[in-house]
């Protein structure tokens, strides 16, 4: 199920960029003081009474301002033609829309030809619901100015609500009326068992390619313009009676060189895609080799608790000898060292080298998600991990592990009773997993460990 997402847009100076870092609890956006500071959108991962939803951050929309003929440069006010459409833009996705306003200010006329972009903007989205639109009154920050936000019924959005991002007061009221916007979650009328698969990298890594190889038609307009594909692109097929769900997506680059406008908008679809899928195929350029970025994805993924092999693309180009592919590998694993049970994959889209085994080894990492062990296997491994390793422990007092379960698949998750969690280092639970691993690999599987403390019976 894709999260819902929350689009922030206003006048510049409102406290836009300062409620995204309330909203998200952390400070990610840049706040300052001079109108326009956010120049492009911002995303990121929030949660609110139980619901999980992205917030957009959009520079500010100023109506009264043209683009001039003269270059943009920092600091003029010509870009505020481009923050216009990166909001405009931002709203094709949003699932609520805030409206933030400055209640020291009081109504602008700014605020009212906002609030006519947005009515014009709703009006032409034809084939979404119309997203809510709520209207917030920032800053207000004194009993005078909470009253004085009465004076927002004028825009015509129904009722204000008065908050501070500054000190959180009233953002708890408006995050409950935010929820209460949220679409229902859509039910399919029919199971899908079909094996959901996010393609996805940097931009120019192959990924169109590969589907396009993948389903044998020319699915997805294939360019070696990086960005292309701009919206995340689903693709049904079978093999050998399996169904898989494909999903094409464009390309993630590091926050510091998202381009402004559509190409924000495509990160927060592969963010989606990547909520949404069973595993994740990570697309390499072998040309480049792993970057930064590669890693940026992975962190992604696994952030998302999905499954994930890395494919390593366009493997044609290099130049090879016999110990080539075993040193990528051991440099690919070295920079996604917090990923050491992913599968690793030399392909090549254009000629279609080992592309057959794609999804052949997507089905095994899926079968490795859904695995189940029983209690008696699982302890039989706690036992012979804490005889051969115990947990170190700084108090004197020894870990007892009393006994294990799995209590869910996708991502398996196992259940330890103990009779102290605090005595447990990030290590020592790193080694359980090993040793798990060991008699049960999970590949490409990241696996779950929750300690319960239990009193020992007598």
């Amino acid at each position: 199920m894709e999260k819902p997402v929350i689009v922030l847009v206003g006048r510049p100076n409102v406290g836009k960029s300062t409620l995204f870092n309330r909203l998200v609890g952390e400070r990610l956006a840049i706040v300052d003081d001079v109108p326009g500071t956010t120049r492009d959108r911002l995303l990121a991962e929030g949660d609110w009474a139980g619901h999980d939803f992205f917030v957009v951050d959009t520079g500010g929309i100023d109506p009264s301002k043209q683009r001039s003929q003269t270059p943009l440069s920092i600091g003029s006010a010509d870009f505020i033609q481009d923050i216009r459409e990166q909001a405009e833009i931002a709203l094709e996705e949003a699932d609520v829309i805030l409206l933030v306003t400055d209640a020291i200010e009081g109504v602008t006329q700014a605020d009212h030809e906002v609030v006519d972009i947005l009515r014009r903007r709703r009006a032409g989205t034809n084939n979404r619901p119309t997203p809510p639109i709520l209207l917030v009154v920032n800053k207000a920050d004194s009993e005078q100015l909470r009253l004085n936000a009465m004076d927002f019924y004028s825009l015509g959005l129904g009722d204000p609500y008065p908050i501070s991002s500054i000190h959180g007061t009233g953002t708890g009221d408006l995050l409950d009326a935010v929820v209460e916007c949220f679409p229902e979650p859509v039910v399919d009328e029919e199971d899908d068992t079909s094996i959901k698969v996010a393609i996805v990298g940097k931009p120019n890594a192959g990924k169109s390619s590969l589907l396009n190889k993948l389903t044998g038609k020319q699915r997805s307009i294939v360019s070696n313009i990086p960005g292309t594909t701009r919206d995340a692109i689903d693709t049904k097929l079978s093999l050998d009676g399996q169904e898989y769900t494909l999903i094409d997506t464009a390309g993630i680059r590091k926050r510091g060189s998202i381009e402004p406008g559509v190409e924000k908008y495509s990160v927060l679809r592969a963010m989606q895609a990547i909520e949404r899928c069973d595993v994740a195929v990570l697309v390499v350029d072998a040309v480049s080799g792993i970057t930064a970025q590669d890693t940026h994805i992975a962190g992604y993924i696994k952030d998302a608790w999905k499954s994930v092999m890395v494919v390593i693309n366009k493997w044609d180009l290099i130049e090879k000898d016999h110990l080539t592919a075993l040193d990528f590998e051991k440099h690919v694993r070295q920079e996604l060292n917090f990923l050491p049970y992913v599968p690793i994959l030399f392909i090549s889209a254009e000629t279609g080298q080992r592309v057959h085994q794609v999804l052949p080894l997507v089905k095994e990492i899926q079968d490795e998600r859904t695995r189940k062990i029983t209690t008696a296997q699982l302890n039989k491994i706690l036992v012979a991990a804490q005889d051969r390793h115990q947990s170190p422990s700084g108090i004197g007092k020894p870990l007892r592990i009393y006994y294990g379960t799995q209590v869910k698949t996708e991502p398996p998750t196992f259940l330890l009773y103990v009779n102290d969690p605090t005595l447990v280092h990030f290590t020592y639970l790193r080694f359980l997993e090993n040793q798990i691993r060991e008699t049960f690999p999970f590949k490409g599987t990241p696996m779950q460990i929750v300690l319960k403390k239990r009193e020992r019976r007598e």
